[in-house]
């Protein structure tokens, strides 16, 4: 029987009650290669949420599809992408951390979050870092949440199957996305906003020492699947939060992106932090604190995180990252990972709002969508206003729109915002 560990530094605190914990014996065995490893720099015990099951547990959170450095290439090619290249004549400090940087944007930034049973993680650190640099952009005055429901399930019709990390910055650009906190109004911002995260908190084996939240598969945490994307806002909705179609957050200006160490922390010390994705190995689930690298198991999928800052811990340099995973996993919610060697493809692209975008509140700036199945014309299906809209092509000139995602047998589809995403079925 293993137990969870205490774990404190630099201000990170993973402490979990001492509790113990049914461990699969192949995750037993996984954690006893960590420990035995020479020059491991982090904590490997079991975490409740994946403890009991094999490695690979957390392969359905892992909701990045494809390859998303490809996908940013294909961006810049096409232009809808701002590369932001390191710049030798700026000097970088050892250690930042943007909630100390911008302390009127600090509720924000920290604001862990809680993807529960569903790949949705695309869309949460796109709302993340989507309300952080909105807030440092306005300097303060657009302090309020993001909606992950919006942007997991409006801007992309898999939602719980899977994303790219662009997608929610094109939401945000083209569509704007509506206010909305943690489930039923939990986390730092509480309730009132337009749309709330409808899935509720959970881990995978029911209230475990300080994580009070239930088993996924169990009462109050089922298996998720996608549910419809909101029109309106939630009854709970206040004030100026109350009516859906203007209560859109969006941003004038490009998407930025950015890959490697030095680049990343430009773009970060400009604007605020980042979406980032990375491989995701089955040892990733056992990480209790310290700085993570890659040392045993299989790959189980590409996961999209948080940048919010990075430092050095006793000469190995590291990203601080935020996870979204609920606030009991890791790190109080974050991890850290070794910094400089892309590890684990981590620094391979980052992307964001330009630092010099205009965050404004308003309506939809497209707001006129149709049915995609009425949407005759290639030109009106690939159009920013029919986001959700793909143009898939049967040859010798058939083709028709359909919905970004579903599987059309025969034919090579491809959005509005380029070819990523095509698939032949």
């Amino acid at each position: 029987m293993l137990y969870l560990s205490s774990v404190v530094a630099l201000g990170f605190s993973a402490s979990v009650e001492d509790v113990s914990v049914t461990v699969h014996p192949e995750r037993a065995a996984s954690i006893d290669v960590v420990k035995a490893t020479a020059g491991v720099t982090w904590t490997a015990a079991p975490h409740p949420r994946f403890s009991a099951e094999a490695p690979g547990a957390s392969k359905s959170l892992l909701g990045v599809v494809g390859n998303w450095t490809d996908m940013i290439e294909q961006a810049l090619a096409r232009g809808d992408m701002q590369a932001l290249l390191h710049d030798e004549n700026v000097e970088i400090p050892e250690s930042f951390d943007s909630a100390t940087q911008w302390p009127h944007c600090a509720k924000t930034i920290n604001d862990i979050r809680d993807q529960s049973n569903c790949g949705c993680c695309w869309a949460f650190a796109g709302a993340e870092a989507g309300s952080d640099r909105m807030c440092i952009a306005t300097n303060g005055k657009l302090n309020v949440p993001l909606s992950a429901q919006d942007v997991c399930f409006n801007s992309n019709t898999n939602g719980c199957n899977g994303g790219m990390i662009d997608t929610p910055w094109t939401f945000f650009q083209h569509h704007g996305a509506v206010s909305g906190g943690q489930y039923k109004g939990s986390g730092p911002f509480g309730s009132g906003f337009c749309a709330d995260f409808s899935l509720p908190h959970c881990h995978h084996h029911g209230p475990q020492g300080d994580d009070p939240y239930p088993a996924e598969g169990k009462k109050g945490c089922p298996s998720e699947k996608s549910p419809k994307g909101p029109t309106k806002c939630d009854t709970t909705a206040k004030g100026a939060h109350t009516t859906y179609a203007s209560d859109k957050y969006s941003f004038v200006g490009s998407t930025a992106t950015a890959k490697g160490e030095k680049a990343i922390q430009q773009m970060i010390m400009a604007g605020g932090p980042v979406e980032t994705a990375f491989s995701v190995y089955d040892d990733f689930e056992d990480y209790a604190g310290g700085i993570y690298h890659h040392v045993t198991g299989k790959l189980g999928g590409g996961h999209a995180v948080k940048f919010v800052g990075w430092g050095v811990e006793d000469g190995t340099k590291y990203w601080k990252v935020a996870n979204s995973w609920n606030p009991y996993w890791g790190e109080s919610g974050y991890f850290r990972i070794k910094r400089g060697n892309n590890e684990c493809g981590i620094e391979a692209g980052v992307t964001g709002s330009s630092a010099d975008a205009k965050w404004s509140k308003g309506a939809d700036p497209h707001p006129d969508n149709k049915d995609c199945l009425d949407v005759k014309a290639q030109t009106e299906c690939l159009s920013p206003d029919e986001f959700n809209c793909m143009w898939c092509d049967f040859g010798s000139g058939v083709g028709m729109c359909d919905d970004k995602g579903d599987k059309v047998p025969g034919a090579k589809c491809k959005g509005p915002t380029g070819d990523e995403g095509v698939v032949v079925f």
